[in-house]
């Protein structure tokens, strides 16, 4: 019952037309290579709505545990995202990004080029990768980031105008 509650209470946001999208803090560098590719169907429609909400400059709200990515995954009880190994992960990319964002749980942020750039930066040397190891999209992601961020879904056009996404 409290699984499909918090999976309900992510999608009544949603709906609502929130202007703050919900991020765990590993989503933060996951966000960086989205290609589209994921757990399932439902899991990719919904980031690629997430990634174009990103791209039009849309503000992140940084939480603790399952967030507005992990929301098709939240009706089973097994889910990954509530796992402790995604719990430490969470921690990880803490630590990592706090260089570069110096955010924290309950913070609020907004991406503009320079920032997801210098993210992309960080993502690409190495600096805020500590999270990902282990993980099971660690080679696409290292592919992706080898390769320019080509492809990824989250992009933001230069002088935050015009955003673009998902192939546009």
């Amino acid at each position: 019952q409290g699984v499909s509650s918090a999976a309900s209470d992510v999608y009544k946001r949603q709906a609502q037309g929130r202007m703050t999208i919900h991020l765990r803090p590993h989503h933060l560098l996951c966000l960086l290579t989205y290609v589209g590719k994921g757990y399932g169907d439902a899991f990719i429609r919904n980031y690629d709505r997430i990634a174009q909400r990103l791209s039009m400059g849309e503000a992140i709200m940084v939480v603790d545990g399952p967030d507005d990515i992990c929301a098709p995954l939240l009706t089973d009880l097994d889910a990954h995202c509530r796992r402790a190994g995604v719990t430490a992960r969470d921690a990880d990319a803490l630590h990592d990004m706090a260089g570069i964002l110096a955010i924290g749980v309950g913070d609020t942020l907004s991406l503009d080029p320079a920032t997801l750039s210098d993210m992309r930066t960080a993502f690409a040397s190495g600096r805020s990768r500590g999270a990902c190891a282990g993980c099971e999209w660690e080679a696409l992601c290292s592919v992706v980031a080898r390769d320019g961020f080509a492809g990824a879904r989250v992009r933001l056009a230069e002088g935050g105008a015009k955003a673009m996404c998902c192939g546009s």
